[in-house]
């Protein structure tokens, strides 16, 4: 391989010692090869503009080329295997003369080693590029958003938020095939150092479903995490608020019943209870998937990946004839400002507040599926396998089956009734006793 190390800088065409400051006409250099005197900062610094593009000589090749807009461009000239190349090392003022002069020698110990420096320097970006791609950062926002359209949007959201506040700024520019166990670690007690040990877990949860996606995409070997069970300690686990004694369910029916809010959240709040699906499920109701003739509901649930189907109380079909009157005409059964968009998914929470409940300690729009799921059992004496159906929890039943829509449909329809006409009895203030039926035990 042939290397040269010095080359000489030829002074350009119509630029001659006139058009340059004193200081600067001893660093150009000509075709005649005449030695000149290297480079000093007070030279770069007075070098003017001319109409055209020049250059100052440094030493070894090095050269200053000074453009007509005034950027003066550090460039080494150097010939390799017969080819003369160009090596670009910053521009002045940024790059200094002292700076320009170590990486022309960096750049001349890799040809005397017969080392493209321009090759080397496209190899180590393209490295740069490679790790940058599949740095923890890149690849867990994208399976966030692979995720995306199987989740609550909400839900989406808070862990972006936890990654971005808790994970991103000390692991997220780090190649995720060299993350440590440690690493994370580290990461994970600065968020428990706080008292926040459930974000903590809820954290490692999503670390380690980002390195499965990674895996499965070929960028990273194995998840660490698994090799730090028992680091954290478990956090306490605390129940959703709910309200299950009777004489409270039915002195915050009464309540519901005096709203005073949009009719829009007053008929979610009345519904909540007769129907006791997910929050999210209630507020992204839609018409489509309501017959009100044969009292049922039929939808997708996104948790559970299946489909689930609500038979309808009388009382909740008159609710919701009532409401299709004022909403019916749109796409949700309980929009927000937006017509295009339902109500916010605080909503519920916000009018059981204005009713004097907190929301912390008494009752959240999902305490009221502990609210049927309690009172149904110990009070109505139904069949947990009923409850646990309607709920569309995934319970295994005894043929190892998990949950099916359908399943105990008849036992259902009857339970959603007696649900119902329960609430009225306590609304009413009403003692009552409790009633064995087909859903009994």
């Amino acid at each position: 391989m042939g290397v040269t190390l010095g080359v000489t800088a030829p002074t350009p065409k119509g630029v001659t010692p006139k058009h340059l400051p004193p200081l600067a006409t001893a660093h150009l250099r000509r075709f005649d090869g005449v030695t000149a005197m290297p480079l000093t900062d007070t030279a770069i610094r007075t070098a003017k503009p001319t109409e055209k593009p020049y250059k100052l000589a440094d030493e070894k090749g090095l050269f200053l080329l000074v453009s007509p807009n005034g950027s003066k461009w550090w460039r080494l000239k150097f010939r390799i295997d017969g080819k003369e190349k160009l090596l670009s090392l910053g521009v002045y003022p940024e790059t200094s003369l002292k700076k320009a002069r170590s990486d022309r020698d960096t750049a001349r110990s890799m040809l005397a080693e017969g080392i493209d420096p321009s090759q080397q320097r496209k190899a180590t970006k393209a490295a740069r590029v490679e790790l940058s791609a599949n740095s923890f950062e890149i690849i867990c926002r994208e399976w966030l958003e692979n995720k995306r359209s199987n989740v609550e949007e909400a839900q989406y959201k808070k862990a972006l938020a936890r990654l971005e506040k808790d994970v991103f700024p000390w692991i997220g520019s780090r190649p995720i095939a060299e993350i440590t166990a440690p690493e994370i670690l580290t990461v994970l007690r600065r968020i428990d150092a706080r008292g926040a040990r459930y974000t903590a877990h809820k954290a490692k949860s999503e670390i380690s479903q980002c390195f499965r996606y990674a895996i499965a995409t070929g960028r990273a070997d194995r998840d660490p995490c698994p090799d730090l069970r028992g680091a954290i300690p478990a956090p306490k686990t605390e129940n959703l608020p709910s309200i299950t004694d009777p004489k409270g369910v039915g002195e915050l029916l009464r309540a519901i019943d005096g709203f005073k809010g949009t009719f829009v959240v007053r008929s979610a709040l009345l519904l909540a209870p007769l129907l006791f699906v997910r929050p999210g499920e209630l507020r992204k109701a839609a018409w489509d998937g309501f017959d009100l003739d044969k009292g049922e509901w039929r939808y997708f649930i996104n948790k559970t990946k299946t489909e689930h189907l609500v038979p309808l109380a009388s009382q909740a079909v008159a609710t919701l004839r009532e409401l299709h009157a004022l909403t019916g005409h749109g796409p949700h059964v309980f929009p927000g400002r937006d017509p295009k968009l339902p109500m916010s998914d605080a909503a519920v929470n916000a009018a059981l507040r204005r009713m004097g409940y907190d929301t912390k300690t008494e009752i959240t729009g999902h305490g009221f599926r502990a609210m049927a799921r309690t009172i149904l059992h110990e009070e109505l004496h139904v069949k947990p396998e009923v409850i646990e159906h309607q709920l569309a929890h995934q319970v295994s039943d005894a043929l190892g089956t998990a949950y099916n829509r359908t399943k105990f449909l008849k036992e259902r329809k009857a339970m959603m009734q007696l649900w119902a006409d329960y609430l009225d009895k306590l609304k009413a203030g009403a003692d009552v006793i409790p009633l064995r039926g087909n859903t009994a035990a």
